[in-house]
Parts: C-alpha cells; sequence; structure tokens
C-alpha cells in the first residue's frame, strides 16, 4: 500500500456507471492509499445505499440527506431521522440550494432549514450543497437556523470573497478535481489562500474527473491528482497535504483511527 494515506471526503458510488465493476474498483482505490471514503446520499434511495456500501466496507462511511434538487412539496424527511443514528452514519448531506435549474426555491430553503434542525439534532455534522445561491445559503446558516455542528462547502466553486466567509464562520471548504483544470484560476487562488486545517480534497465521483482523466469515469483512486495540484499551488509536499486533509476530515466526520 502506499505509505501516504488520502481521504476522499466526498463521492457517490450508488451511480449505475460502478453497477459492473464497484467492488474492484473500490479495491483498488484502497491499494492507491486511499484509505477513507465517504458516500453521500443526497435522497432516501441513496442514503440507504451509502449505508449498506458502508456495512460492506470497513473504509466507507455514510451520509444521509436529501439534495435540493430532490425536493417536492409532498417531501417526507422522517427517514433521516431513522438513517441518521445508524453505525458509521458520519454527516447529514448533501443538502443546500441549487439554483442552477428553475425550481422551487422557497421550497428549496424550507427543506434546507428542516434538515438543519434534524442534524442539530442528531449531532452530525453538515455537508453544503451550493449551487449559485451564495447569499441565500450564508443568510440561512448565520441568521434563520445556525447550526450547533460542523459544516463543509463540498465541491467550492463560489467567489474568494464567499471562500472568507466561509472561514470567518469557522467552517470548511472541499476542493475537488476542478482544482486541476488550468482556466481556474479562482480556485487556484482559493487552494492558496485557505488554511491547510480548514481544508478537505474530494472526488464528488463519477463527476469532476481531474486533469488528466477529463472526460473519463471518475473514481476516489484521482483524490490523489486534487492532492497533488493543491500542493503545487502551496508550494508543499504532496504528503503534507494528504496528511492534513486526512485529519482534517477524520476530525470533521468524528472518525477515530485504530
Amino acid at each position: 500500500m502506499n505509505k501516504i494515506q488520502y481521504f476522499d471526503s466526498h463521492a457517490h458510488y450508488d451511480d449505475k456507471c460502478f453497477e459492473s465493476d464497484l467492488d474492484e474498483v473500490l479495491t483498488n482505490c484502497f491499494e492507491c492509499g486511499v484509505t477513507k471514503i465517504v458516500d453521500v446520499g443526497y435522497n432516501k434511495e441513496t442514503s440507504i445505499k451509502a449505508i449498506e456500501l458502508a456495512n460492506k466496507y470497513d473504509f466507507v462511511y455514510a451520509t444521509v440527506g436529501h439534495h435540493p434538487e430532490e425536493v417536492y412539496s409532498d417531501t417526507n424527511l422522517e427517514y433521516i431521522y431513522e438513517l441518521g443514528k445508524k453505525e458509521k452514519v458520519v454527516a447529514l448531506g448533501e443538502i443546500g440550494l441549487d439554483y442552477h435549474w428553475d425550481n422551487d426555491k422557497v421550497l428549496q430553503k424550507k427543506f434546507f432549514i428542516e434538515q438543519i434542525d434534524i442534524a442539530n439534532e442528531l449531532n452530525l455534522p453538515i455537508i453544503i450543497h451550493n449551487r449559485e445561491a451564495d447569499m441565500d445559503i450564508l443568510n440561512i446558516l448565520k441568521n434563520e437556523k445556525k447550526p450547533k455542528v460542523d459544516v463543509v462547502f463540498h465541491c467550492f466553486s463560489s467567489s474568494g470573497e464567499i471562500a472568507k466567509e466561509v472561514l470567518k464562520n469557522g467552517w470548511y471548504i472541499s476542493l475537488s478535481g476542478t482544482v486541476t483544470f488550468k482556466n481556474a484560476r479562482n480556485l487556484h487562488q482559493i487552494a492558496y489562500d485557505v488554511p491547510l486545517d480548514r481544508l478537505f480534497i474530494e472526488t464528488d465521483c463519477p463527476y469532476l474527473t481531474p486533469e488528466p482523466f477529463r472526460g473519463k469515469r471518475n473514481d476516489s483512486s484521482k483524490v490523489i491528482y486534487v492532492c497533488n495540484k493543491i500542493a503545487e499551488i502551496k508550494g508543499l509536499e504532496n504528503e503534507i497535504v494528504a496528511k492534513q486533509t486526512y485529519e482534517n476530515a477524520c476530525r470533521f466526520y468524528n472518525i477515530k483511527e485504530v
């Protein structure tokens, strides 16, 4: 095994593209040194699948939550209370707001706030999905429904000013394969500016495949390329970035090292 250990803090192995070779993929990821993976739920079905996967693999953990693109007037969040108490469930998410499509913003806010309440009650940290909704998400988190738990902004793509606001509130920023893109100058600057003890690395696989694999299926083994790019930007050894982001994610998800 690679002596350097990596933590992929956000993955989606429920995706159909992994149906035929999931065992092989995860075995390869572990052998590459990715010794912790969080499989993220975004509705009832995927949350159940994430728990099943976490129960099968010692190095995989699960989250439960309801994505803003998945909310409807009759959405019932009761399942989160039940599943959130299961062993190896380490966070609530991904939740938040997504204004990219013409979705009901009022409904999204309602379910976002309700899930913050659930996270507070279950004492689970929160994974934020934010797409073109910076100010509304910050307003909810700072004023309408303050979380009593840790928060990470997953797959961060907002401005440097928003990053400063996130950090000012003691929250975390997670960077994905998009930080490896040559034209992602804003993310390069954010990777440089964000203190290493506030940073996670992730793949969001099978999406957002890093360079030099763009256009191909992503998996957790490629989180190493995210780590390498951040190390390059910060002028640090790869091992330093891997170790600190690993420790950050373990602390956030309350995962104890044996």
